[in-house]
């Protein structure tokens, strides 16, 4: 009887395991890259959006300038003076804002009080300059401080020379003067022997220096007076009728008139940030709205809502910080045009494309939620 081998076990057959897939639906690459193309696809409307919003962030940005400048002329005005005490009559609230004549006796008595080094005299006034020839048009208000030169008070040039005497005057830049020319003041004619850079205040007003003899001439004050004493030093006590402001006082002088302004301004600045956020978040609500298909879609091959959220996020981003950049190139170009001077630091400059970007995530909240409420069903066909 022949036996039957026993069928041996083939061997189970192996096969190549499948490669992982690197994607899922619920991945939030395609997202990004879907919220790109359609940025592309409505490239049109993105480019406008951006220039409207970079011309909104460009004004919004002088404004910051201009705000700033009103800060930075005090501290210029007050530092180029280099007094540490003020010596003012009782009851004025500052020598700028309310300057009350003084004999100028009174120079003498405060160089003696203990604790002061020097002390000079200050007169502080205003006059119209004029050029001859021109129409009334071109007059320029500007604020005249009489000094004795060489003393305290004395200002730095930046060109020519320091004040002489006589009718010598030392003008800020911003009056467009050259060294030599010849300029009227309440017409009356002076010599430009020098040039200061960025001594204006009430709102850039340009500051022109001149002797005390010639300034009390000009505005027919017989006997000579000054308006306050320049003191370098700090007095223990002060004089019988005087009252002694510190440089923080006299800044809080010196700013007080432009105070209201520079409210408004940093208002006006308030809101036009809000106006470039209304249109970021327009431009995203539109394209939100146009998507819905496709948010549909994505929704429904499992995409995670707070995906489609960053993926609207990135279309904002890159809207402000476009419109950051036209802002900047804007500013650039429209603030030497200025009347009013335009003091902007690194920081502003940092500032702008930061909370552009946080604008724009703000203004993604509203289109994301409308985005996260899509039914899914849209994808197919339903709805």
């Amino acid at each position: 009887m022949t036996s039957v081998a026993p069928l041996s076990a083939s061997p189970r057959a192996t096969y190549p395991a499948a490669e992982a897939t690197p994607t899922h639906p619920g991945a939030i690459r395609p997202v990004l890259l879907t919220s790109l193309r359609d940025l592309q696809w409505r490239i049109r409307r993105f480019v406008l959006a951006a220039v409207a919003t970079g011309f909104v962030l460009a004004l919004a940005l002088m404004m910051s300038g201009i705000s700033n400048s009103f800060s930075v002329e005090v501290h210029n005005t007050i530092a180029a003076l280099g007094a540490q005490t003020w010596l003012v009559r009782a009851g004025s609230p500052g020598p700028f804002t309310d300057p009350v004549p003084l004999p100028l006796r009174t120079v003498a008595e405060a160089s003696r009080l203990p604790g002061v080094r020097r002390a000079a005299p200050l007169l502080v006034s205003r006059a119209i300059e004029t050029t001859p020839g021109a129409s009334a048009s071109s007059d320029k208000n500007v604020n005249v401080l009489g000094i004795e030169p060489g003393r305290l008070g004395s200002p730095a040039v930046v060109q020519g020379q320091g004040l002489g005497g006589g009718d010598e005057i030392v003008a800020d830049e911003s009056l467009h003067l050259a060294v030599g020319s010849t300029v009227a003041l309440n017409g009356t004619t002076f010599r430009v022997v020098g040039l200061t850079n960025g001594i204006t205040y009430f709102a850039g007003q340009p500051v022109v220096f001149m002797g005390l003899g010639a300034l009390n001439r000009m505005d027919g004050s017989s006997p000579p007076v000054a308006t306050a004493v320049l003191l370098d030093g700090v007095p223990t006590r002060t004089l019988p009728g005087f009252t002694a402001l510190t440089d923080s006082q006299v800044r809080t002088d010196l700013g007080r008139p432009v105070a209201q302004a520079s409210k408004t301004i940093k208002l006006i600045e308030v809101l036009l940030w809000i106006v470039a956020a209304a249109i970021i978040a327009a431009i995203i609500y539109l394209s939100a709205l146009e998507r819905r298909a496709d948010f549909a879609v994505m929704k429904a091959v499992g995409t995670p809502s707070w995906h489609l959220f960053v993926g609207l996020v990135v279309q904002a981003a890159l809207l402000a910080c476009v419109a950051a950049a036209i802002g900047f190139l804007v500013e650039a170009a429209v603030a030497p045009t200025s009347s009013m001077a335009v003091r902007l630091s690194g920081a502003d400059y940092a500032a702008v494309p930061v909370l552009a970007v946080l604008v724009g995530i703000v203004a993604s909240f509203l289109p994301a939620r409308r985005a996260a409420r899509v039914d899914p069903a849209l994808a197919f066909g339903a709805g």
